[in-house]
């Protein structure tokens, strides 16, 4: 292999000219790269074999913009390179060379993201404008900027087939979809973003890959397997036979998009349908590419893992992966059934109730191995030993919007007051809080489940998104099943777009994400977040406190209730005993009528009777008596 590149696969630009080519094709005998120019007759040239079945070669004719694709075995179809940079046709159209050194970067003093003090926005860039484009979404950054937020979270962009979809069916690992623009679009983003002091993550899809235009298996059977059930089709192979470049494709991908595209991080979906029995964990693998492509700066690590197993972000020496965080179903859980009132399907083995919003403060999961009635099996493992920012706290994110049928945001399935609250709760709590998309101005555009798949796919998709919403009752009726908008529909997908009008007209909700997110970033109570810094004591059915512990007599108290007025003539409860010579004083309240609030009085009167007003949060701080 030349010493002069930098990965051990791909289409890579020399610096003395022409383009090195290599592809790991074990099933094939003979493999040529055939380049495509327009108007000219192809060039065909043939790759020298090497071992352990990759074929390489030096082409003097191709360069940067050059469209190619390969021939196997001298076959008439002709296939994408599987670590293609760019697919300006799609994934059934020729790969691009890309020079990712024409690039002019900023960020040369950017010094990363670590796992403190951040707040993520999760974002999807093709609904994000009505656009649906880099340069688009470019020109909102500096809202979320002076917003408060630290790090976006970019939903997946390898490219996949048809003109719209999530990204969680991508084919082409290496290739930011054509859909949002070329490549130093996607450059240009983040470049920006840094400027403006925000990290940029990506989540990428590490569990399979999507069922059209995934020509892998044309290259080598040994990229999947079929020892281990995956639930959206083959397994990716890290553990079998022939695993070995398969581990290295996916470990040079996660390290390609923090060298080429400058990212901060990768957040990982659904690890636990990444399967490998070896050692070391391919996963703690990946987070060790991570972190050395970074080279210096603080790399960010975020995974989705619906068991909840906390090994993951335990210390590879202590038989961890090394990840940073873990998404918190459990939070998640327990808030929407608080907000909605409901408790079925996944939501079933939670109550809503205080306690669970103090446990989750202090020890982030709330199932570390007990039984879990809804899977009839015991969830999680022990985490009373991890630190808040080990968890990601949200009230919104894609999948959880998407499965209320309608799309709906979580504000439009509860009352302002108690979302408010929430809101509060989400935004002060010690875990690592997360937004959805134009949560934080209040958007009430939905946020449905869409890809664009052919005509026999589409139908499949259909189905088995119909299938996956009856478990909720109140939606496995025939005729409710019947309204939920169509995900190969176009117009399913317009609907998602963010709207520019709520955007400058939702001042009240934008108020509430400023105001929380600069008390966070500013009082040393909730800016210092220690899993021994909060504790909580439930004062009524709806009703509980959180008192964050700070050197110098500064407690703050954060009240919550989540149902009606609280009256208490006796206060048995040393949380709200205020520090010694001091009274409480409320700092913030989201009854403020900046946030489309009746107005707020101060918690404890004269006497010593308090009372907590219904579908509030408040916060309290030492003044004096």
């Amino acid at each position: 292999m030349s010493q002069t590149r930098r990965y051990p696969v791909g289409a890579e630009v020399m610096p003395d000219g022409g383009t090195h080519f290599r592809v790991w094709a074990p099933r094939c005998s003979t493999v040529a790269v055939i380049l495509e120019h327009s108007g000219e007759q192809p060039v065909v040239v043939d790759l020298k074999s090497e071992t352990e079945g990759y074929f390489s070669g030096l082409v003097g004719q191709a360069k940067a913009g050059t469209l190619y694709r390969f021939r196997l075995d001298g076959d008439n179809s002709l296939y994408p390179d599987p670590v293609s940079r760019f697919q300006p046709q799609g994934p059934h159209g020729p790969s691009q060379v890309v020079d990712p050194a024409a690039f002019s970067w900023s960020d040369h003093t950017w010094p990363g993201v670590p796992r403190e003090g951040q707040v993520i926005y999760e974002m999807h860039i093709g609904t994000f404008t009505p656009e649906g484009s880099w340069d688009a979404a470019i020109r909102e950054l500096p809202p979320l900027a002076e917003l408060g937020i630290t790090l976006l979270e970019v939903m997946p962009v390898a490219d996949f087939s048809g003109t719209f979809g999530w990204g969680y069916d991508g084919v082409n690992e290496f290739a930011p979809t054509r859909l949002y623009g070329p490549p130093d679009g996607f450059r240009r983003f983040v470049d920006r973003a840094h400027a403006l002091g925000m990290g940029v993550i990506l989540d990428v899809v590490y569990n399979h890959l999507g069922p059209d235009g995934n020509y892998l298996k044309q290259f080598a059977d040994e990229y999947f397997t079929d020892r281990y059930d995956n639930e959206w089709g083959d397994a990716i192979n890290f553990d079998g036979f022939g695993a070995g470049p398969v581990r290295e494709f996916f470990l040079t991908n996660a390290a390609y998009w923090i060298e080429e595209y400058h990212l901060d991080g990768l957040r990982i979906d659904a690890t636990q349908q990444i399967f490998d029995a070896g050692k070391p964990h391919i996963l703690a693998e990946i987070s060790a590419r991570i972190r050395s492509a970074a080279k210096g700066r603080s790399a960010y690590i975020v995974a989705e893992n619906e068991p909840q197993d906390t090994h993951l972000v335990r210390p590879v020496d202590q038989g961890g992966y090394g990840i940073d965080s873990l998404w918190n179903d459990d939070f998640h859980h327990s808030a929407l059934v608080a907000l909605k009132g409901h408790n079925d399907a996944y939501y079933t083995d939670y109550l809503g109730k205080p306690q669970e919003f103090i446990s989750a403060a202090k020890w982030g999961y709330l199932y570390q191995g007990q039984r879990y009635s809804w899977q009839k099996k015991r969830r999680g493992t022990p985490a009373l030993d991890l630190t808040p920012s080990n968890f990601v706290t949200f009230l919104e994110n894609h999948d959880q919007v998407a499965n209320t049928g309608r799309g709906l945001r979580v504000r439009q399935l509860t009352s302002p007051g108690r979302y408010r609250a929430m809101t509060a709760l989400l935004l002060l709590g010690p875990g690592t809080p997360m937004l959805f998309q134009g949560q934080e101005f209040g958007s009430t555009r939905p946020f449905y489940y869409f890809a664009d798949h052919g005509s026999k796919l589409s139908k499949m998709v259909r189905e088995g998104r119909a299938k996956f919403l009856s478990q909720f009752p109140s939606l496995a009726a025939a005729d409710t099943l019947a309204h939920v908008a169509d995900p190969g529909s176009r117009d399913t997908f317009e609907l998602c777009k963010l709207s520019s009008d709520e955007r400058r007209t939702n001042q009240e909700w934008l108020a509430l994400h400023r105001d929380l997110l600069k008390l966070r970033r500013d009082d040393p109570a909730f800016r210092t977040r220690d899993r021994r810094g909060v504790d909580g004591a439930v004062l009524g059915s709806d009703v509980f406190v959180l008192r964050f512990f700070v050197q110098g007599n500064e407690d703050r108290l954060l009240l919550v209730n989540i149902g009606r007025d609280l009256l208490l003539h006796e206060a048995p409860e040393p949380l709200l005993a205020p520090p010694a010579g001091k009274s409480w004083t409320v700092r913030w309240s989201c009854d403020d009528w900046a946030y489309g609030g009746s107005g707020y009085v101060a918690p404890e009167n004269d006497e010593g009777v308090w009372r907590i007003a219904g579908e509030s949060a408040i916060v309290l701080i030492p003044g004096e008596a």
